[in-house]
């Protein structure tokens, strides 16, 4: 019995690995749209780690993980503003890229969820972006990280999270950023109350 527990906890974790590194091929030709990139580039699953995409080049290694490769084609296609346009802010976009991966992506529990959308809606409190004064990558990639979250939220509980909210539907209607996915609906008289 054990032993096929095992075989089936090996073919959930070979499943869970393929359907990320499918969702990681599709947030990257995402980003590739957006930023009107032409060339598709060979996208590949790192040999160590199956969920983690690797960029094969023509200058040696492949790039590995997923804000790597993005921070590269933001570079290839010369639009470095979205990495930020001082040096405090390329620091904050590597950190929100940072926090994509190690918190966002590794949301396996509704605690985890709440503990993300918490620590996002405190820090949105007063910010229309998460890096300076404008759309950057860390915008687009935590809001290709958080979407399936925020859609699978009801309308009650996206009032909780009011700040991630408004930042959420802010990004998702720059132009060109939601590439593949549904747009949500946010109930708009809670997230912008009119002045009476």
């Amino acid at each position: 019995m054990r032993a096929g527990r095992s075989a089936a906890d090996s073919r959930c974790l070979s499943g869970c690995r393929s359907g990320k590194m499918a969702a990681a091929r599709v947030e990257l030709e995402s980003l590739e749209k957006t930023l009107g990139l032409r060339r598709r580039n060979k996208l590949g699953p790192s040999p160590s780690d199956s969920a983690v995409p690797v960029l094969q080049t023509n200058n040696g290694p492949g790039l590995v993980g997923l804000t790597t490769i993005a921070s590269h084609l933001v570079k290839v296609a010369k639009k470095e503003a979205l990495l930020g346009s001082t040096a405090e802010e390329s620091a904050i976009v590597q950190q929100w890229l940072e926090y994509r991966i190690t918190q966002i992506d590794r949301c396996n529990s509704q605690e985890d969820t709440r503990v993300v959308l918490k620590e996002l809606n405190c820090y949105l409190e007063d910010k229309v972006y998460l890096a300076g004064n404008s759309l950057t990558l860390a915008d687009i990639m935590v809001y290709n990280g958080l979407h399936h979250i925020v859609a699978g939220l009801t309308h009650e509980e996206r009032e909780k999270f009011m700040n991630v909210s408004r930042w959420f539907n802010h990004i998702q209607h720059c132009p060109g950023v939601r590439q593949h996915s549904a747009a949500v609906i946010f109930m708009k008289n809670r997230l912008y109350p009119s002045v009476h």
